[in-house]
């Protein structure tokens, strides 16, 4: 491992935005580190540090950096984009829409697909053996909550291609475009009380933060603008908890009547915009940070396994609590300082079972090579939204209550933990099939 990363480090082209890629990893790791920090696990099960400590919340502002995962993305999607069109001048839309598709998805769906295989395989096992109660339940249940993420994601992925025209066509009146949707989705939500039409912020919100990716891809966000959108984002994300309907908090709290994050909210789309503009403020210093061979190398061995960590951070956090539990180690009340003293414990036991859960699976995050291909747009773009729909309501409705048919409401429709797996399932062999195509034979 060591050597390849070395050789990878080494083998940076002097073109590659370095920053992008510590971005990447360090908004991922922010979200792991918050939810081992937030999780408030006792014998009598699992609520939320924030809930418990509302004084808290404010840290949401500095740990809810999905935002600039999805802003990372959307930078990288289109170098990709473009890159396929150069390569393919002769090529149909269709099939480099296809080959775009499968080269994106593939390294998010493999390790995704192995995650759900084996956590369906241990439910089913576990539930046939009459478990399933207790923190075991609570892990059924929550361990695929992170799959949201995947979902929106693949979203992303599956519109770059006409929002990166209309990008090209209208630069920052295309993110406006974005973002006035988004307004008008609150307003109608919160004004005029319309229903279910704030489930259209999933797209429009997230979307908008994707197109400023675009722009920077361009390099159209110069630190003046970087400066007037971290000034203007903040000022808008205040006002708007202060005065609106939104509340502090920047993630999910338990019994929220308004959430910021599901459906997501304007006030998170003004925090991602104050957000994108910090991080673009501090390119410059990170930038020549990363110029250190030691810093970059930590930086490309972090991303080789990034999704796999982030797929089993969970996993790892309820493993140690669970063996705490079976231990008869005392777990504080949340907010005691007995709880704050056991903090540094459990993070670094979380950290090392992510690590070994890692090196088991982390050969899943590793793209296959591919050949030049005829693809098939439409049947891909179908295999995008079958893993859209699939991945979504897996992390709605969980693993647990597998057998007693457990559903949950995924746009209004009940779907189960079988059937969103039968969707991914049967998404990403499309999605393979479809950027294989045909071989092009000499």
């Amino acid at each position: 491992m060591g050597s390849r990363v070395r050789e990878l480090a080494g083998a940076t082209p002097a073109t590659r935005d370095r920053y992008v890629d510590l971005l990447r990893v360090a908004s991922l790791g922010a979200v792991v580190l918050g939810h081992w920090l937030m999780a408030a696990v006792t014998p009598d099960g699992v609520g939320n540090l924030l809930a418990v400590v509302p004084a808290l919340q404010p840290l949401t502002w500095l740990l809810q950096v999905m935002p600039v995962f999805f802003f990372v993305g959307g930078f990288s999607h289109a170098l990709s984009y473009r890159s396929l069109l150069r390569k393919r001048p002769e090529g149909s839309e269709d099939s480099v829409y296809s080959a775009f598709l499968r080269a994106r998805l593939q390294r998010l769906l493999r390790p995704t697909m192995v995650f759900v295989l084996v956590w369906g395989a241990a439910a089913l096992l576990v539930q046939l053996l009459g478990g399933g109660g207790g923190l075991t339940g609570v892990t059924l249940r929550m361990v695929t909550q992170p799959l949201w993420f995947i979902g929106i994601y693949l979203a992303m992925v599956a519109f770059t291609p006409p929002l990166l025209r209309l990008h090209e066509r209208y630069g920052w009146g295309a993110f406006a475009g974005l973002a006035g949707a988004a307004v008008t989705v609150d307003v109608l939500r919160f004004a005029a009380g319309v229903p279910y039409v704030e489930f259209l912020n999933f797209a429009f919100v997230w979307l908008a933060v994707h197109q400023l990716g675009f722009l920077r891809a361009d390099g159209r966000i110069h630190p003046r603008r970087a400066a007037l959108l971290a000034g203007g984002g903040l000022i808008a994300a205040t006002a708007l908890v202060a005065f609106g309907p939104y509340p502090l908090s920047m993630v999910g709290m338990p019994g929220e009547k308004v959430s910021n994050m599901a459906p997501p909210t304007l006030a998170l789309l003004a925090h991602g915009l104050w957000l994108v503009g910090a991080v673009e403020l501090l390119r410059a210093p990170a930038a020549r940070l990363l110029e250190r061979p030691r810093v970059w190398r930590t930086v490309v061995a972090a991303n080789g396994v990034a999704m796999t960590a982030f797929l089993w951070h969970l996993t790892a956090m309820f493993g140690v609590y669970g063996a705490l539990l079976a231990l008869d180690v005392d777990l504080p009340e949340p907010s005691s300082a007995a709880w704050w003293a056991q903090v540094p414990l459990r993070l670094a036991l979380a950290a090392a079972l992510t690590a070994a859960l890692v090196a088991a699976f982390r050969t899943f995050e590793r793209p296959a090579a591919s050949a030049p291909v005829q693809g098939h747009g439409p049947l891909a773009a179908l295999g995008a939204t079958l893993c859209l729909l699939g991945v979504l309501g897996l992390s709605m409705v969980g693993f647990s209550g597998l057998l007693e048919g457990r559903t949950a409401l995924l746009i209004a429709i009940p779907v189960s933990a079988p059937a969103a797996v039968a969707m991914t399932l049967g998404g990403w062999l499309l999605v393979e099939r479809a950027g294989r195509g045909r071989v092009q034979r000499p």
